[in-house]
């Protein structure tokens, strides 16, 4: 964080100061990483006190104290030898300040913003732009899946007065979310990658979702840029609702930046990159065509920052893999592939993953071990029934569903009078480790793939080291 005054951290947070027994005056300096998780602080760290569902951060601020932090934002006044802003609440406290944060740093007059949403892909894009921007300029960009009301504004909080780039994923269960990230860190160039199903449930159904998406480039000004997904209907019509200048990426001829000539394989996806009248070829080492479309929304951004299109291929090319668990590449041993793609699924990235499958099948045969599409509220059962039958579409040689949650895309798949026996439905991952490692022959391809709530990104890494 950039350095403030104690003082100064009081009034962005609308808290009072609380000595905790120290001399600690109003313009003591405080600089230090700002968490809400007690094993993440550093010495001269700043810890909030977040209370959540089923715990309460303040119960770990002992362990805070202990592990060197300077600060700690609380709602209540704690028995602990370290200075304290006592605030009503520490999320919305948070928020506040990383908002006071990025105006600071934006006031020095360098720092510029893109911000991501979407239904899926949001993480993959944010990496590929970070990937870029690191070669030109000081770049911060989000953790993980930090997009939420706490996780971007710690992002936001990492700035310092020498950052160029923020790069910010702003995910939302909820109309609403959205537009209060994008007001703690209005954004220069604001991104809306895909619509779909992904939290439908808890959105209240897709026109909600929509609504919530849209948030992203509503209040973006005519100087900046609302860069949208020509080949997704729903984004394509933001274009209506945006005063900024609107930038289209996809794969159809009515896209600004496209890409062409798409070559799927079993170690990545080759593409023509174009726009502006260049182009370039481009050796992307992310497996599945659907992040090409990520690729594509990364290079919009960047050229509007001014980034040459041949570098930006030159840096996409480094990329092999777009997050942990996500399309990540496993195995090896006697031409087996484990494709790990389990740290979460929609019925998009579901379809899409499937349809990558069957693409870089070899020799071999293709097995897809599948569990639950949390989130989809009333559209659960249709969803996972049309999943079955996508599987059977295409050829997949052979399914293992687990647990209860995704029982129907098994049942949908053995309605399916072309199929005999080549779904399986098992309850735990160790009976489906158990079953994929009796299957498995020399060159065959498996993909592990669900919710993050299911679990089976263990399975998949699981999997991986057996095969290894």
């Amino acid at each position: 964080m950039i350095a403030m005054t104690l003082a100064d951290i009081v009034a962005a947070t609308g808290g009072t100061l609380h000595p905790g027994g120290t001399d600690a005056a109003p313009g003591t300096i405080v600089d230090g990483a700002v968490t809400t998780d007690s094993r993440e602080v550093e010495p001269g760290g700043v810890f909030f006190a977040k209370r959540g569902e089923f715990d309460d951060g303040h119960r770990f601020a002992p362990a805070a104290v202990e592990r060197g932090a300077a600060l700690l934002v609380v709602e209540h006044p704690l028995d602990l030898p370290v200075p304290q802003v006592v605030v009503v609440d520490t999320v919305h406290a948070l928020g506040a300040l990383a908002t006071e944060v990025v105006r600071r740093v934006r006031e020095l007059g360098r720092l510029r913003i893109v911000a991501v949403t979407g239904s899926n892909g949001k993480t993959t894009t944010k990496n590929l732009l970070r990937t870029i921007l690191e070669r030109v300029g000081s770049t911060v960009a989000s953790r993980k899946s930090f997009n939420n009301e706490v996780g971007g504004p710690i992002t936001m909080l990492e700035l310092t007065e020498e950052t160029e780039f923020l790069v910010a994923e702003m995910g939302a269960s909820a109309v609403g979310e959205i537009a209060r990230l994008v007001k703690m860190a209005h954004p220069d160039v604001g991104i809306v990658l895909k619509v779909g199903l992904a939290h439908a449930g808890e959105f209240g159904g897709i026109e909600q979702t929509v609504r919530a998406k849209s948030e992203m480039v509503t209040d973006l000004l005519p100087t900046e840029v609302a860069i949208l997904n020509a080949d997704d209907p729903r984004v394509a019509a933001m274009a209506a609702v945006t005063e900024a200048r609107v930038v289209r990426f996809g794969l159809g001829e009515d896209a600004d930046v496209r890409a062409t000539d798409v070559v799927v394989h079993a170690r990545g996806t080759d593409f023509t990159l174009a726009a502006g009248g260049a182009s370039t070829r481009v050796r992307f080492g992310v497996l599945g065509e659907h992040h090409v479309l990520n690729a594509l929304a990364a290079t919009a951004a960047a050229l509007e920052f001014g980034v040459p299109l041949e570098e930006i291929g030159a840096a996409l090319e480094t990329v092999t893999l777009a997050e942990r668990w996500r399309m990540e590449l496993l195995g090896g041993r006697d031409g087996v592939t484990v494709i790990n793609d389990a740290y979460n699924a929609s019925p998009d990235s579901m379809a899409a993953a499937l349809k990558t499958l069957a693409q870089v099948r070899g020799d071999g045969a293709t097995i897809a071990v599948l569990g639950e599409m949390s989130e989809l509220g009333e559209y659960s059962g249709e969803e996972h029934d049309r999943i079955g039958l996508l599987a059977v579409r295409l050829g997949i040689s052979q399914l293992v569903v687990v647990g209860a949650g995704a029982r129907r895309l098994h049942i949908s798949t053995i309605n399916e009078g072309s199929w005999d026996g080549e779904s399986e439905f098992v309850e735990t991952q160790d009976e489906a480790f158990d079953l994929v490692v009796s299957k498995v022959r020399p060159g065959d391809t498996v993909l592990v793939k669900s919710s993050n709530s299911a679990g089976l990104r263990h399975l998949g890494d699981r999997l991986g080291e057996w095969f290894a």
